[in-house]
């Protein structure tokens, strides 16, 4: 995953990486469940990067995976749309862009229209219209074989959320470092 690099990484004193994201989950779920199976996996992690109004250093992250017979990239479309929608209220506009993570093939960005400028441009979606919302694809077969499964009779799916990023939107929040703040009056809307 490119967040393992060492310039994205957090060390303890000790020598210790904190976690960039939750994607090692798969493997163990691999290992102990019984296909079929659906999991999801909240975590917060923790990545050195340049920090804006889209992008944290800490933020918390929901792992999902599917895995099951004949699972498609039309599965995973529709159970993110479907999240989407549940969460939002609304049917919400979405694309998908071919993206590289090497746990998935295909790859992909799942973007959603930016909800604090309705598409047209701003500081959170850098004046794009779009909010990159997660990384998604179908599990690569080599994951699938690392974990015991056979990849000719088990396909699936998986995503990690960047679950600061859609509370953001679902409440119209210009700035994702709100969420780290000391700022009381704001952190006790999410109590």
């Amino acid at each position: 995953h490119p967040a393992r690099d060492m310039q994205d990484t957090f060390y303890t004193e000790d020598g210790n990486l904190l976690r960039t994201h939750t994607s090692p989950i798969q493997v163990r779920a691999l290992k102990e469940l019984k296909p079929p199976f659906k999991i999801i996996a909240p975590g917060r992690v923790f990545r050195y990067e340049e920090v804006d109004a889209s992008h944290e250093n800490t933020f918390n992250q929901v792992e999902g995976m599917v895995v099951g017979k004949d699972v498609s990239i039309s599965n995973l479309i529709y159970t993110m749309e479907e999240l989407l929608n549940q969460v939002f209220g609304k049917k919400m506009t979405v694309r998908l862009r071919p993206g590289y993570f090497p746990f998935v093939e295909p790859g992909f960005e799942l973007d959603f229209k930016c909800m604090v400028c309705n598409g047209k441009g701003c500081s959170v979606c850098k004046h794009s219209g779009w909010v990159e919302l997660l990384p998604c694809g179908l599990i690569h077969p080599n994951v699938l074989k690392f974990g015991g499964l056979d990849p000719k009779e088990w396909t699936g799916f998986a995503f990690g959320l960047g679950l600061d990023r859609l509370v953001m939107m679902r409440y119209g929040i210009n700035d994702i470092r709100y969420f780290n703040s000391s700022n009381l009056r704001f952190l006790k809307n999410f109590q």
